[in-house]
């Protein structure tokens, strides 16, 4: 067997190593890091556009050419999450933590460096260890049922009592609330209707990209607006070639975080249902958990939680392929297109593709390992100027994003509902940033709440109680409980036990920072209101979850009203007990605004929803293509008097770049618009109308 391997992977180089094919996995290659650019358009999108000029070709070279593009879309897809801050895609929204808050400081090109450099590894990691195991993994994922995945979906949300830094309760409630997101729409058991709000955009639940790009991509766009500056200042701008090396040595230096980091994105990649979102929030959880001094440095621009989030997001394509190689179990919609590919080609996944067809499956392994390499180095060679979009002003950088988050927010579900959503959760994004609530949790459970719910009900209906007694279930459940209790049990110690925590609360104190925790206690009780009318199968999950939201927001509420404030505290508590207690930090960017007045940030923060919302009602005058030159020339003439000569070709430029690419090669259905609909034969002139 060995033997026959090594024949077949040698065999299989050779097959790839043919000019022909490489000609076609490095156009994959290109198509997936152009896509990785684009907010919210992702591989899945471009695998389906080339599936159709796949049908002349060899099995091995459609392979190359499918899998080059999906092997590297998550390679540039972290730029504009490190840059920009402004991740593009829910796999890369880890990254931002600490990416961002790198370039913010000059690092922008030492965190790009970290992250290809770190793809690159990972990636390899995850074609090797397909190669390796693709012969013995078989009896593994088949032990692997409903009971495993949901213990792996509650020890992925056990997660968030990391991601919450300091405030593990506000953590908490944001993963509830999460949970109870996912909830939306037509309930799977019963087929009740859950919070639509007599929306049929709602009866299929929220889409993730509108969420990711609201959530985390237009808060920090807005504080641009607000602070009115470039990202950095070019004073500040380390050397971009130099960075660049500096975060490739910083790899290689934490080599054994990108192996750990590597191997938990394979596993994961291998299992159905768990994407590259959730994959790339476990690994960083890891790395804060595992590496020395990481809860105070993580979030505040830590090269290693720009290696762990990439490293793992890179290796899962690897893993991800074994469960469709083996079993014709496609583990990601990707995989479900690549699967299309290989019975286009009369490849039938079982035992075949790894016995008279193992030179094919060795040559998709060697596909993945090239194309990492290929995308890695394209983006070293190019990125001269990425981090330099961070000195632009403001008034150059928002219009062409927003313009493309608008675009990648409409993938979603091709409904104006993606454009409200990304809205609504903008709005969310932004409160919850400037009254520092952690993110990450809210979209860490609104990932994995559908899935807790769906393994729950299948291991209850076809295992009884009996499924919590599976060992795998047991070790996941106990590791997640550990992972939820830590945190508390740490602050415990800290204080000198449960008495000298109790020790530090006082009289009530309220401030306006009251408000949101009102607020959000206010919509869990509507939200579980309407919920109890429900049948008991719709219900029994959202009571169970809008119950636990309820009581983490109230004893947050009590815990910033009657703790006494730092320099209040009592007089016997040691200086060094205090440190251990505010030694965590906040695990969210941190807002580079907040030297202004309230009154300022709230009134510019009102100004850029303001265009937001003058987008949208463009759009639905006049049509999306057409808004975009009217709202790039509006913006950069109102907001920075930006002179004629920049203004005209920069909005011709993004008209046709959003023409040609969207409108005429992936034929986007747009939404329509008034002007469309009242004279209808302009649809024939101008595109989107």
């Amino acid at each position: 067997m060995e033997v026959d391997m090594l024949h077949a992977a040698g065999s299989a180089l050779l097959i790839i190593l043919d000019w022909h094919r490489l000609g076609f996995l490095f156009a994959g290659v290109c198509m997936g890091l152009a896509l990785g650019l684009l907010p919210g358009i992702g591989g899945v999108a471009g695998t389906a556009l080339l599936l159709p000029f796949t049908y002349g070709m060899d099995p091995a070279t459609a392979m190359a050419l499918l899998l080059g593009l999906g092997a590297t879309t998550t390679t540039a897809d972290p730029i504009s999450a490190i840059v920009l801050g402004a991740p593009g895609h829910a796999a890369s929204a880890a990254t931002t933590l600490d990416g961002y808050p790198m370039t913010k400081r000059g690092e922008g090109g030492r965190a790009l460096g970290a992250s290809y450099m770190s793809a690159m590894m990972g990636g390899l990691f995850g074609a090797a260890l397909m190669g390796v195991t693709l012969p013995v993994i078989r009896p593994l994922i088949l032990f692997i049922g409903s009971p495993e995945l949901l213990a792996l979906a509650v020890f992925g949300i056990s997660m968030v009592a990391v991601l919450s830094g300091n405030t593990p309760l506000r953590g908490l409630t944001c993963a509830c609330f999460g949970m109870m997101l996912a909830m939306i729409g037509t309930d799977p058991q019963s087929g009740t209707l859950r919070w639509t709000l007599d929306s049929i955009y709602l009866w299929e639940g929220l889409p993730l990209v509108p969420m990711t790009l609201g959530i985390f991509a237009l808060p920090e766009l807005c504080d641009l607006l607000v602070g009115r500056t470039a990202v950095v200042q070019g004073k500040h701008l380390v050397s971009t070639r130099q960075g660049l090396l500096l975060g490739a040595k910083d790899c290689l230096v934490h080599w054994f975080l990108v192996l750990r980091c590597s191997w938990i994105g394979s596993v994961m990649g291998a299992i159905p249902g768990i994407g590259a979102s959730v994959i790339d929030w476990i690994s960083y959880g890891h790395a804060l958990r595992s590496e020395k001094g990481a809860q105070q440095t993580f979030g505040t621009g830590d090269v290693r939680g720009v290696i762990a989030a990439e490293s793992a997001t890179n290796s899962r394509e690897g893993g991800a392929l074994v469960p469709t190689v083996v079993f014709g179990v496609p583990s990601s919609a990707g995989m479900a297109i690549l699967l299309g590919a290989f019975l286009m080609h009369g490849l039938v996944p079982g035992p075949d593709m790894l016995t008279k067809n193992l030179n094919i499956t060795y040559a998709m392994v060697w596909s993945i390992a090239i194309a990492n390499l290929l995308g890695s180095g394209l983006c070293f060679a190019f990125s001269g100027q990425f981090a330099k979009l961070a000195t632009l002003r403001y008034t150059l950088i928002l219009p062409v994003v927003l313009c493309l988050v608008y675009i990648g927010a409409f993938e979603g579900k091709r409904q104006w509902g993606d454009l409200y959503s990304l809205l609504f959760f903008g709005v969310l994004g932004w409160a919850l940033k400037h009254f520092k609530w952690p993110r990450p949790p809210l979209v860490l459970g609104f990932i994995l709440g559908a899935v807790i719910e769906r393994y729950m009900f299948i291991s209850i209906q076809r295992y009884g109680g009996a499924w919590m007694l599976r060992p795998l279930v047991l070790v996941m459940l106990a590791a997640a409980l550990w992972s939820l209790m830590r945190p508390f049990v740490q602050d415990i110690r800290a204080h000198g036990g449960l008495k000298g925590m109790l020790s530090d609360f006082g009289p009530p104190r309220f401030s306006t920072q009251n408000l949101f925790p009102v607020f959000l206690l206010c919509l869990f009780a509507v939200m579980m209101g309407e919920a109890v009318g429900w049948s008991l199968y719709a219900k029994i999950i959202p009571l169970i979850i809008g119950s636990a939201a309820i009581l983490f927001c109230a004893l947050t509420l009590a815990n910033e009203i009657f703790k006494r404030p730092v320099a209040a505290a009592p007089a016997g508590l040691e200086a060094k007990v205090m440190a251990n207690v505010s030694q965590k930090i906040h695990m969210d960017i941190a807002s580079n605004v907040a030297h202004l007045p309230a009154q300022t940030i709230l009134i510019r923060g009102m100004c850029f929803f303001g265009w937001m919302a003058m987008f949208l009602a463009s759009m639905a005058l006049v049509g999306l293509i057409p808004t975009v030159p009217i709202f790039i020339v509006a913006f950069m003439r109102v907001e920075g008097a930006e002179p004629w000569r920049i203004v005209i070709p920069m909005a011709l430029i993004m008209t046709l770049f959003v023409y040609g690419l969207f409108d005429q090669l992936l034929s986007i259905p747009w939404p329509a618009s008034w002007l469309g609909a009242l004279f209808p034969v302009l649809k024939s002139y101008i595109p989107s109308v």
